[in-house]
């Protein structure tokens, strides 16, 4: 039987990439809780790789507390320091607060529109923004959708959601469906 052919960036060698890519990555997410995670996630890569931040993942559901963001956006500084002390994740000081900060944000956005879902679905009009990309160069990096609701977000007080993350996000909660051609998950 012939292997599944997928999207470029996918190492064959590691299976929970390979399961990420498979299960997760560029699937039309609507549940609120899932898109903090995301949101908290992407951020946390800034600067580095997914696998990176992929391989932390349940170091960073034990930090912060599943990704809810009631319970986020009430940690105390002792407790963010904690985390930077003890937890599996990437310690990074600005990164690690502006979690907290950046669940506040994200409730008022959720309390203003109903859901947070609501809100960022907008973004794209309600539905996946469906690309093809044919090689690795016709990736792109960010477009005006990520440039309108990064600027957004930092206009609510977040951080560590610049447009090249946000396109990531839109990415992996699938706001852009970014398959490349040859992939099989390619609808």
């Amino acid at each position: 039987m012939a292997e599944k052919q997928r999207c470029h960036w996918v190492p064959k060698d590691k299976p929970d990439y390979i399961a990420y890519h498979d299960r997760e990555w560029g699937r039309a997410v609507h549940d609120d809780q899932k898109l903090f995670e995301m949101l908290i996630l992407e951020g946390a890569q800034a600067g580095l790789s997914w696998y990176t931040i992929l391989k932390r993942r349940e170091g960073y559901r034990a930090a912060f507390r599943d990704f809810d963001p009631v319970k986020v956006s009430k940690m105390t500084d002792a407790q963010l320091e904690k985390v930077l002390k003890e937890g599996d994740i990437i310690r990074n000081r600005l990164k690690v607060f502006s979690t907290r900060k950046n669940a506040i944000a994200f409730l008022k956005i959720q309390k203003e529109f109903g859901s947070f879902d609501k809100y960022v679905w907008s973004f794209v009009g309600g539905k996946p923004q469906v690309n093809r990309p044919k090689s690795a160069k016709d990736f792109r990096a960010s477009s005006a959708e990520s440039d309108a609701l990064s600027k957004d977000l930092q206009k609510s007080g977040m951080s560590f959601v610049g447009s090249t993350i946000m396109y990531a996000y839109m990415q992996a909660v699938g706001l852009v469906d970014d398959h490349g051609a040859g992939c099989f998950r390619a609808k």
